[in-house]
């Protein structure tokens, strides 16, 4: 233990020595804890302060603390790196980082959690767990993610097991930070399980809420806070995967089962039950709250935003997951509802003295209830309740309680079983995990309360400080460890350096014998103890005693000195939350318990421990907890995180200094603070420390001094003493910092005297020269005035004269053009109108005619497309129908092989037949043709003869009539003479009525000779229709004659082939006349296709012979094939030589449209045997080549059954007969080059899904190659490297060896040249080089990114010229490559290129958030910006102003409720990015028909297809 004095010694040699005028310092206030602000006078101790919140503070010297005047805006990520570690300086940069967002900070390797009271999912998501897989603590942005990082390094490279301490006061977040840590520790060595299997650390997690429910509850901190220690301990094999896990709990607060301050809860699980579904509520007989007495003790019933009914059903479930059964969940609720109704059982006094029982029938209808779920007997619970049996010598006597006693007693009860089922839940849980008895290391994660004092401070609070002054004497020997070890490393002389401990307190509270808790156990073992001889033991024990004092006016209180502060302890419950034991009577009732569940929680105890009356208290069973707890810690490695609760409003964005400030106090924080200001409190890397201090000996810019040497002769010149140079670091004594600071502000202020000397001598002489020239210029001035007003009027008489002159002319000049302007427009405007009328009506009259003639025209055109379209689609009709039933006609006939001479002997009949009715067909219509016309022309001739005839009679009898009128007009009408010519009438009667009769018999000989015209019409119609369907016939019949004489040639071939090699096989048979024969031909799926050209029974064994000959010689040609394109066989023509190879030969053996083939899976097993060399990219480009070659051609080819629209004859079944068809065929169908279109059978197509398949995987192995030989020069290409200012020094590593700083850039592009040059000599095609190098681009962006918003080191405007130098030399590579390969791959790189652009720019402060928003920054998010913006920091240039920030921060809360807070972080893309209609789409694929097919398979007799 080290005295007092020393923290008083530290902290005088922290306060400054040497305050001047202008120095900015902190002072002490009591509403903000600190506040800043600039030392305007001093008057010896006492110095004038005008603060910052524009107050005048008076203070000494020694009461107020140095301010860095170079601290960043946005604070530091870790605070050793502050230049004046103090209260102030701490406090200041946690509100810095608080107020970005920030709410993790370092200490060293203490990590700093501020709770912001919102939930920020994007911090947390597996994408930043892979950001912090593998890095260094300290190398990214503070995270709890580090923190467990480093604890799982450390135990896989050191084999020492890991502990994580998570402390802090109710509601710091303490709950939630050790989740994220178990998260980050199962996504490192979670196990690959089972679907339906669920690994340790998911049952871990799943825990919570169990344990939640029945070990938490609301205090007036927190809504949620643990009334419970927790040490989970993950285990993990030797692998480092997690193997096992447990759970320990440590003094559950059981007195607030019975006891609960207003406004508090009591603990979750009981309002849950009351809020459960109306079934259970009955099944339990529960009700309101308020109705029970162990919850209405408090006016606290609902929490906000809390719905008990749903946690209920969450809490069921969680139970179900974790593994606990129906009925022992029946059971737990069993005994909650128990313990409710037990707490309403009230009592007053019996019939006997000092005896109690049931107050009223309310009270006993609650304990019937509770005995019910108990499944006890009630009279026994009650007897329990009031009665005590006394075990003597001899006899047993049964003692009655008073109704306090009883009471008591009950609360006992209540306590007793509820502590008991909390610890049954941990052990079932622990049982559900299954831990790992072999494990070899394990991390524990302590969650664990925090310090507290409160107004009241029970026993409870007295077992938590006591905890924490147990964890801060290990937490200080932790730190005082670190400190003691960074000296090591740093090879710095140093001496033991003492600290603070706090081992007194300690030795007051557990000290045996003499100590508080052994007073306590002594005063619990006597019955008439009470806490007030309690509290005067305590008196008279501690009176002396420094850490002990007794407040004024208090009787029975006690205070204690803790390293937190005072806290004042009431003594009044002390005694009874101290005893911890069961009662027989209530041992033996719920041990017997018919339900089974709670008999299990009180099994019989053991006849010795039943028979000993040694007494057991809660305070000496937590000192053994607490004791196993610091030996396990011991055993382990600590790490730390500190949580802070910023405000007691449990609200975001608000930062309450007191609060903060108090919370690092009881969390130890300033503590290490202290333990570092006695040894080297401040300490600077080189290049920091040259940066700012350089002022101080500017020859160590100019000189050859590197920065050990700089350093030295900085110090050296400043006159210091007591400091140390490490080997990267400068470490300062306390308050050397300050003096330095002075020593650089007096350089600083002379600098400026002799800066302003020179300006001002400067502005005089440039005044007076300023004069001079103007009293000069003015007298200049002032003569060329004169002479310019008298030039001027001289100048104005003469210009009169030209004026007058020239108005007169252009007034009579104006008035002329006037009238000769109106007369010309007068007349065109006439002669104007009449030629436009005369043009209307010339165009109307066109428009008209026009008009008319394209009516006529459309109509007539209409008409005639409508007969035409009739007329064709009455003929597709009737052809369509007849050729259907020829087609089925030959498609039977088709299917009878052995009937093809019958059909063709037959159809060569029909075509005679046909081709002779044709001819007497065409005879007959010709012999009809002349007929017709011949009748036609007589029978117009008579008709026309005819109609002369009736026209010359007809005219006859006009004219006679005529020369009749005109006789009588002549004759003199002088007498009236009736005249009658009798001869000559009737005559004229008689011809006129045989005129009529001819006239009528030749009108009916016209009708008849049209009608008999129109029927001729009609039956040559009918005679050429049936002359063009016959015609068309005859076509069929001519080609299905051709199809059928193709197959017998196919049949006769195939005869031929086995007689040659029948008589190969046996030359001494003569089989020429037996050559008639049925045999199968060998296809490749194995199967035979049945060709019969006769009987034969004589062959049958040369058959089998024959056939396995066949299906022999195909195997040896497809492992030719195999051995073939396995070699290396190149590149012709720019196209690979092994793909076309492939494709010829399953071409030629027709093995696409085979039902069964074993050629494709022989492929696709090569093909997977070549990639097994996947780390060589020239191997993989040239496969990668050869399989999407092989894809377009198959692409080009193959379709699938059925696609075809129009119906096709039945492909061939024999092999033989495919190869002749294909013979045939083949310069009919194949379009230019050799691809032609087949029918693919389901082998095929599925060939061609696993080729895609492949090609694929290739792709992604090209890829990820190049990832992963770019991922380590990119982490090198993100940050400047490190140097001095200027080029006067050089580093220890710079002196070994130079490397220019844009050579990990020039890296790169050689990685991306030589992957682009085994492309090109590949033959790759450009798409999928394009989709690569595309991704590729978009993978450095987001590592570039990543690190930008990650590494604060990185977001400077020295870093962004670093980066925007290697972008260009990616954007000239882009433009090298041309589009053709490169692509967009320059436009995946806009988020690194828009940052970087932020970073460069000289005046941020006066870009506003539209500006950066809508030109600078168009495609990052409101979270990214804001990240970029806070994190700047540089020496020369301001970031962006306050008001931009804040605007950012405004819209970043609107966006995070909006999206859930989505990730500001770019995620990899490991997609395939391609189709295979892009790669068949490629512009680069050409016609493969002058490619050359592998050498070795064309000297192969059986491959000479191969040069066709």
């Amino acid at each position: 233990m080290v005295d007092v004095c020393i923290l008083c010694i530290s902290e005088k040699e922290v306060a400054p020595s040497n305050i001047i005028a202008g120095s900015l310092v902190w002072v002490e206030d009591p509403e903000v804890a600190w506040i800043d602000g600039e030392v305007k006078e001093v008057n010896g101790e006492e110095i004038t302060i005008n603060c910052t919140s524009e107050k005048t503070v008076v203070a000494k010297i020694s009461n107020v603390y140095p301010k860095d005047p170079e601290f960043p805006s946005c604070g530091v990520d870790d605070m050793t790196k502050l230049a004046y570690l103090h209260e102030p300086g701490v406090l200041q940069n946690l509100r810095c980082q608080f107020d970005i967002n920030e709410i993790y900070t370092y200490t060293g390797n203490i990590l700093i959690a501020v709770n912001p009271f919102r939930r920020l999912p994007h911090l947390y998501d597996n994408h930043m767990m892979a950001q912090y897989n593998g890095a260094a603590l300290g190398e990214l942005s503070p995270h709890p993610f580090a923190v467990a990082d480093s604890a799982y390094r450390q135990m896989i490279n050191e084999g020492i097991s890991q502990a994580i301490l998570v402390s802090g006061e109710s509601g710091a977040g303490k709950t939630e930070s050790t989740k994220m840590l178990m998260c980050y520790l199962a996504y490192m060595g979670g196990r690959a399980n089972k679907a339906e299997e669920r690994s340790v650390e998911q049952k871990v997690l799943e825990s919570n809420p169990v344990l939640e429910a029945f070990g938490n509850a609301k205090t007036v901190r927190n809504n949620n806070s643990s009334r419970f220690g927790k040490f989970v301990e993950i285990q993990f094999d030797q692998r480092g995967r997690i193997s096992g896990a447990a759970i320990r709990t440590y003094l559950l607060e059981r007195s607030r089962v019975c006891q609960v301050s207003d406004p508090e809860r009591n603990y979750h699980c009981f309002y849950m039950l009351c809020g459960a579904p109306p079934e259970d509520v009955e099944k339990y007989k529960l009700g309101n709250p308020q109705t029970f007495h162990y919850l209405n003790q408090s006016n606290c019933y609902e929490l906000d935003g809390v719905d008990d009914s749903k946690e209920y059903l969450a809490t069921r479930r969680a139970m179900d997951v974790v593994g606990i059964s129906q009925a022992e969940q029946d059971g737990i609720f069993r005994v909650v509802a128990a313990i409710l109704h037990l707490g309403n059982v009230e009592f007053a006094k019996g019939q006997e003295t000092d005896a109690a029982e049931p107050k009223d029938d309310k009270s006993r209808f609650h304990l019937k209830t509770a005995a019910e779920l108990f499944m006890c007997d009630e009279k026994s619970l009650e007897d329990s309740l009031c009665k005590r049996v006394i075990v003597t010598r001899d006899e047993s006597i049964t003692k009655t309680l008073d109704p306090d006693a009883a009471a008591v007693s009950r609360d006992a009860l209540a306590k007793i079983v509820y502590s008991k089922l909390f610890d049954w839940l941990v052990e079932k849980i622990n049982i559900s995990i299954s831990q790992d008895p072999e494990s070899k290391f394990l991390i524990g994660v302590l969650d664990i309360y925090g310090f507290e004092s409160f107004k009241t401070n029970s026993f409870e609070q007295f077992c938590i400080n006591l905890t924490n002054e147990k964890l801060q004497q290990h937490f200080n020997q932790h730190v005082f460890k670190m400190e003691q070890e960074e000296y090591k490393k740093e090879e710095i002389e140093w001496s033991y350096i003492e600290f603070i401990d706090n081992q007194d307190i300690l030795d007051l509270i557990e000290k045996k014998p003499g100590g508080i808790v052994a007073l306590l156990d002594e005063a619990c073992m006597f019955p008439r103890s009470t806490h007030e001889t309690f509290a005067q033991k305590l008196y008279q024990t501690f009176k002396d005693h420094r850490r002990f004092s007794k407040p004024k006016l208090a009787r029975t209180d006690f205070t204690i000195c803790h390293y937190a502060g005072d806290v004042t302890y009431q003594t009044e419950l002390f005694l009874d939350k101290n005893k911890d034991y069961v009662v027989p009577e209530h041992q033996a009732l719920l041990g017997a318990s018919e339900c089974s569940f709670v008999s299990s929680l009180f099994p019989p105890l053991p006849e010795e421990s039943s028979k000993s009356s040694k007494f057991s208290s809660i305070g000496s069973r937590f000192k053994q907890q607490l004791q196993a707890l610091l030996e396990t810690l011991s055993a382990t490695e600590p790490h730390y995180i500190r949580c802070i609760k910023p405000n007691n409003a449990l609200k975001p964005a608000i930062f309450e200094n007191s609060n903060v400030l108090q919370q690092l106090r009881c969390g130890g924080v300033m503590e290490a603070i202290r333990i570092s200001c006695a040894g080297f409190p401040s300490r600077k890397v080189f290049c920091e420390f040259i940066g700012r201090f350089a002022i101080l000996a500017p020859e160590v810019l100019h000189g050859s001094y590197n920065e050990v040497t700089a350093c030295k002769r900085i110090l050296e010149k400043s006159n210091l003493s007591g400091y140390q140079i490490g080997k990267t670091k400068v470490f300062l004594r306390a308050g050397q910092m300050a003096e330095l600071d002075a020593c650089r502000s007096e350089v600083l202020g002379r600098s400026a005297s002799v800066i302003q000397r020179k300006v001002r001598t400067y502005l005089g002489r440039k005044h007076f020269i300023l004069l001079r020239l103007s009293s000069i210029k003015i007298q200049a001035l002032c003569r060329g005035q004169v002479a310019r007003h008298q030039y001027e009027r001289m100048r104005r008489e003469a210009a009169c004269l030209n004026i007058q002159k020239h108005s007169r002319k252009f007034l009579v000049r104006k008035a002329y053009k006037n009238l000769y302007f109106s007369a010309v427009s007068i007349q065109a405007g006439m002669h104007g109108m009449t030629a436009r009328n005369e043009l209307l009506f010339r165009k109307k009259t066109r428009a008209a005619t026009v008009i008319q003639s394209q009516c006529r025209r459309f109509l007539a055109s209409l008409h005639y497309l409508r007969l035409k379209k009739a007329a064709i689609t009455t003929q597709c009709a009737w052809r369509e129908k007849v050729a259907r039933s020829e087609l089925r006609k030959l498609k039977m006939a088709a299917k009878e092989t052995g009937a093809l001479q019958e059909a063709k002997s037959k159809l060569e009949k029909q075509v005679e037949e046909l081709t002779w009715r044709l001819q007497l067909e065409k005879r007959m219509r010709v012999d009809l043709e002349e007929s017709k016309n011949q009748e036609n022309a007589r029978l117009q001739s008579t008709l026309h003869k005819m109609q002369l005839e009736f026209l010359e009679t007809k005219e006859l009898l006009i004219k006679e009539r005529e020369a009749a009128k005109n006789i009588a007009e002549q004759v003199p009408v002088i007498q009236e003479v009736p005249v009658i010519d009798d001869e000559l009438m009737n005559k004229l009667t008689a011809e006129n009525e045989q005129l009529k009769a001819l006239v009528s018999s030749l009108e009916q000989k016209i009708d008849e000779t049209e009608r008999k015209y129109e029927e001729t019409n009609k039956l040559s119609e009918e005679r050429l229709k049936q002359a063009l369907e016959a015609e068309s016939k005859i076509i069929e019949l001519k080609i299905a004659m051709q199809r059928l004489e193709e197959k017998i040639l196919d049949i006769e071939t195939e005869d031929q082939i086995l007689r040659q090699q029948a008589l190969l096989s046996a030359p001494s048979r003569k089989m020429s006349e037996h050559l008639s024969i049925g045999t199968s031909a060998p296809l490749l799926n194995g199967h035979h296709a049945q060709l019969s050209s006769g009987p034969s029974k004589r062959f049958g064994r040369e058959d089998g012979k024959i056939r396995r000959s066949n299906i022999e010689r195909q195997q040896e040609n497809v492992d030719a094939l195999i051995k073939c394109v396995t070699q290396y066989l190149g590149f012709s023509q720019e196209k690979p030589v092994a793909a076309f190879t492939i494709y010829k030969c399953l071409l030629h053996w027709r093995s696409f449209e085979a039902e069964r083939s074993s050629v494709f899976d022989r492929l696709i097993q090569m093909i997977g045997s070549a990639l097994e060399d996947q780390d060589n990219n020239d191997h993989m480009a040239y496969w990668l080549s050869n399989t999407s070659a092989l894809l377009f051609l198959l692409q080009c080819s193959l379709k699938a059954s059925g696609s075809s629209a129009a119906p096709k004859p039945p492909a061939p079944t024999s092999f033989f007969s495919r190869m002749t068809q294909s013979f045939r065929s083949s310069s009919a169908n194949l379009p230019v080059g050799v691809v032609c279109q087949v029918e693919a059978k389901y082998p095929a197509l599925l060939f061609k899904q696993q080729l895609t398949a492949y090609v694929e995987k290739i792709y992604g192995i090209i890829r990820d190659n190049l990832k992963k030989d770019l991922s380590p020069l990119i982490s090198c290409c993100i940050q400047v490297p490190r140097t001095s200012k200027g080029t006067a020094f050089k580093t220890s590593e710079e002196s070994q060896g130079d490397s220019s700083p844009a050579s990990h850039w020039q890296s790169i592009i050689e990685s991306l040249n030589k992957l682009l040059c085994t492309f090109k000599e590949n033959f790759v095609p450009p798409i999928l080089a394009q989709k690569i190098f595309t991704q590729i681009f978009a993978y450095i962006n987001m590592q570039l990114f990543n690190s930008l918003l990650l590494r604060r080191e990185c977001c400077t405007f020295s870093n962004g010229e670093y980066v925007k130098s290697g972008l260009a030399e990616l954007e000239l590579w882009c433009a090298q490559a041309k589009e053709e390969y490169a692509g967009s791959s320059w436009d995946e790189l806009k988020h690194t290129r828009q940052a970087v652009g932020f970073l460069v720019i000289h005046q941020k402060s006066r870009i506003s958030y539209d500006d950066i928003t809508n030109d600078l920054c168009t495609v990052l998010s409101i979270q990214q910006l804001y990240r970029v913006c806070t994190l700047y920091r540089d020496d020369n240039y301001k970031s962006v102003s306050p008001d931009v920030i804040s605007s950012m921060k405004l819209l970043m809360t609107d966006d995070s409720e909006d999206d859930g807070g989505s990730s500001f972080l770019l995620d990899d893309d490991s997609s395939i990015p391609f189709s295979v209609e892009d790669v068949t789409g490629s512009p680069q694929v050409k016609e493969f028909s002058d490619v050359k097919p592998a050498a070795e398979l064309i000297e192969n007799p059986d491959f000479q297809f191969l040069q066709e």
